[in-house]
This record gives structure tokens, C-alpha cells and sequence, in this order.
């Protein structure tokens, strides 16, 4: 106050009121009594925390929240394909796992593999050693060599038979043959030793024959027991029987392993091998669903350890549901070349069950409800907001089928609206679906 007048009035948080404002339009000469009478007001107003105008009215409030510009982030109304499906938690195993054991008693003499270790069909994982098992095998080699001997012997011994038969059988042919046309010329003494001769010559043969095939009898016996004690040799190599990864090892160099073909229920194996090429996945699919099962469909298998989604295909499933579960085992097949799938890992597979083709989509944050209503934000040309009330149809995991209320090519808002109202100046901020779904 200078010189008889009043300045402005200040609150309590330091804002100038409205009153003492209008008040204060003009300087005014007051006398003793109203300068004491403003000094009582001022006083009031101050110890009561300022004055009655100090916020701004609701209706003041509204109109600056409808009048503000906001950034939002849009995205735009596409056709797509979307499937609705079922979304199932399974377990990786693999497509074939065994114990591999020895097929003759022996021991170990030297092992070629570890855990971990990728093995083809065919190769070695360790050799045993059985000494009589090579004894066994010199001396049927032996016995087939000498069987051969035998029937070579017997094959000379039939054509010599058949040589001597045939000279024979000449001889008497021709003495027959004079005996008929000049009696005179020859004995029949002689036609007769000639006759018996070819008779002893062709029993000979018979003869010759018969032990020809006894000696190739022989021979193949010979080389069949030949051929079973090389086979038993030949198991003392343990082989991988398909391609796979050693995932666990029993034995040692030196470890007497069992023949697994022998009644000892704890024969020890030397190692377990997995086939992990190729992986299963059994899914217990649930009895409503169970007619969407096809053999050969694709899958969508999520393995969320990875980050990663993989195709899997429907390989075979019991075609029975079970009286307790009421589900259906399903077994689905998920190619693994290059080994990322480990066995035990966990896995979501998607199987699609209701299909819609080129359908409008929005992602599922861009539809707000209330209710069984449903809304989107709509940003027109002029970037102001349009409240649009939508009917919606197959929804996926990430997007929404528009079936009214919004055409190809709109803009939408995407996430939290509740501060958006309807003809609200807003900055639109393009987002890429794969972007807010974390590229997946």
C-alpha cells in the first residue's frame, strides 16, 4: 500500500487472488477506517490459505484436457489371415532313446565316446575284447577251408566217374551194335563184360555224384558256422544302430559288460544314445477339439527358453480318448538339424482351430470395452480423435477381427485412451505391429 492505495493481494501459495485484483484496478485515497478494514481482510484471507478462486473451475478443467495436444501411437487397419487355436504346454523328448548294450559277454577294451558326443549309424563306440571268440572263428575258418577241399576233390572225382562211363558205354555200344550185324566177329563173352563195365561205370558216377553233394553240404555248413562265429566277432565292435548324442555313459575301459541278449536283467549297458534329429511332443488335446486333429498339419511350437517359434507336424495320435482326462495323446513332430531343441525343454504348441481369411484385423489393444460394448479410437485427417463403436469377431493372441465400424487403411489408437475424448487434437505416432508385440 503507497500512498493511500492497495495493492495486489497475495495467497498463501503465492497467486495473486481474483478480489483483491478487481479491487486493485485503480489507485483509490481511502481514509484511516478502510485502510484498517483491508488490513483485517488480508489478514483472513492469508491465515486461511488463500483465496476462494485459486484452482480452476471443472468445466475450465475439461475444456484445457479436450483442447490439449497429446502424442498417441496408431496403427493402421489391415486385411490378414487370423486363426484361432489351441494352445498347449508339452515337453520335448526324443524321437528314439536306448541303452545300447553289448550283444556277446566281454570286456571293454577300448570306449571311443563320451556324454555328448554326436555319433552316425554305423560307427563305433567301443570294442571288446573275447579272446575265445577269435579261437572260435580260426577254427571255423579252418573247417570251411577244408570243406571246400572236399567238394573240389569230389567234383574231380565225378568227371573222372563220368569219363570213365562214357568210354565204357562206348565200348559196349559198339560191341553191340557188331553182335548184331556180324555174330561171327565177336564172342558174346565179351559183349557181356563190356555191358557190366559201362553198369559199373555209371554207378560209379552215381557214386561220384552222391559224394559231390555231401561234400557241398558240408561245405555250407561249414560256411554258415563260419559266417555265425564272424557275426558274434563282429559284435565284440558295439555300433551306434542309429544317428544320435551320447547323452549318458556306464561303462569303462576294462568293465565286463554283459551280453544284453542273455537273462541277466542287470546287464549293464555301455552308453545311452538319443535321436534328437527329430523331436516328439505328445499333447493331451482335450475332447472338443479333438476333430481338429489331422495328420499332417502344421503347428506352431513356441519355445519360449529360445525366444524362437518352430513348425511342427501332426505325426500320429491315439485316435481314442481317455476315459479320465478326456483328452486325446497326440503326438506332434518338430524337425531339430541343427540341435537348438534340447530334450526337456518346454514348448507351447498352437494348433489352429477356427480360420479366418482377409479379414480386417487391429491389434487387441486398439479396441477398448465396456461391458459387451466395444470401442476404438479412431484418428481422422484432421488428427482429431473419433470415438467409433465396433463389433468384433475371431480373436488370436495379438489381434482382433473388425467385423463393423472401421474400414482398410484407418488409423487407430493403440494403448491406454482413457485420457482421449472425442474431437481431441492428437499427434499420431505410426506403430509397427511387430514392434509392439516385441517382434514375435
Amino acid at each position: 500500500m503507497t500512498n493511500g492505495t492497495i495493492g495486489l493481494a497475495m495467497s498463501s501459495r503465492g497467486r495473486p487472488c481474483a478480489w483483491p485484483l478487481a479491487w486493485a484496478g485503480r489507485p483509490q485515497r481511502l481514509s484511516l477506517r478502510d485502510v484498517a478494514a483491508a488490513t483485517l481482510l488480508m489478514g483472513i484471507l492469508l491465515a486461511t490459505g488463500g483465496c476462494s478462486h485459486d484452482g480452476a473451475r471443472p468445466a475450465d478443467a475439461a475444456e484445457t484436457t479436450a483442447n490439449q495436444v497429446v502424442n498417441v501411437a496408431v496403427t493402421k487397419v489391415v486385411r490378414a489371415d487370423l486363426s484361432q487355436g489351441l494352445r498347449i504346454a508339452a515337453e520335448f523328448r526324443p524321437f528314439q532313446e536306448i541303452d545300447v548294450h553289448a550283444k556277446v559277454s566281454g570286456f571293454v577294451k577300448h570306449i571311443d565316446v563320451d556324454v555328448g558326443d554326436r555319433v552316425k549309424k554305423g560307427q563305433t563306440l567301443a570294442v571288446l575284447e573275447v579272446p575265445e571268440l577269435q579261437d572260435e572263428l580260426n577254427q571255423a575258418s579252418a573247417s570251411m577251408r577244408q570243406s571246400e577241399q572236399e567238394a573240389d576233390q569230389a567234383q574231380h572225382q565225378l568227371k573222372s566217374a563220368q569219363a570213365d562211363y562214357t568210354v565204357a558205354h562206348l565200348t559196349y555200344g559198339r560191341l553191340e551194335s557188331v553182335m548184331k550185324t556180324r555174330p561171327e566177329l565177336i564172342a558174346q563173352q565179351d559183349v557181356d563184360d563190356a555191358q557190366g563195365k559201362d553198369q559199373a561205370a555209371q554207378a560209379r558216377v552215381e557214386a561220384a555224384k552222391s559224394g559231390l553233394a555231401a561234400a557241398q553240404e558240408h561245405r555250407s555248413e561249414a560256411t554258415a558256422n563260419r559266417a555265425r562265429v564272424q557275426a558274434l566277432f563282429d559284435y565284440t565292435k558295439i555300433t551306434a544302430p542309429f544317428d544320435g548324442v551320447v547323452t549318458a555313459r556306464y561303462a569303462d575301459t576294462g568293465a565286463m559288460l554283459a551280453a544284453g541278449t542273455s537273462s541277466e536283467n542287470q546287464a549293464l549297458p555301455l552308453v545311452k544314445l538319443s535321436q534328437n534329429g527329430l523331436l516328439r511332443l505328445d499333447i493331451p488335446v482335450p475332447e472338443a477339439d479333438v476333430p481338429a486333429v489331422h495328420l499332417g498339419k502344421t503347428v506352431s511350437v513356441e519355445v519360449q527358453a529360445l525366444n524362437r517359434t518352430f513348425e511342427g507336424i501332426v505325426a500320429r495320435f491315439a485316435d481314442k480318448v481317455d476315459d479320465a482326462t478326456r483328452t486325446m495323446t497326440t503326438e506332434v513332430d518338430v524337425p531339430n538339424p541343427r540341435l537348438e531343441l534340447v530334450p526337456g525343454m518346454y514348448a507351447y504348441v498352437s494348433f489352429p482351430v477356427m480360420a479366418t481369411k482377409n479379414a480386417l484385423a487391429v491389434p487387441i489393444q486398439a479396441v477398448s470395452r465396456e461391458g459387451n460394448k466395444a470401442m476404438a479410437y479412431r484418428v481422422d485427417a484432421d488428427n482429431r480423435i473419433e470415438v467409433v463403436p465396433v463389433t468384433v469377431g475371431l480373436e488370436t493372441r495379438n489381434r482382433l477381427e473388425i467385423v463393423s465400424g472401421l474400414s482398410e487403411g484407418d488409423q487407430v489408437v493403440i494403448g491406454n485412451t482413457s485420457q482421449l475424448r472425442q474431437g481431441q487434437l492428437v499427434v499420431p505416432k505410426p506403430v509397427e505391429l511387430s514392434d509392439m508385440e516385441g517382434g514375435r
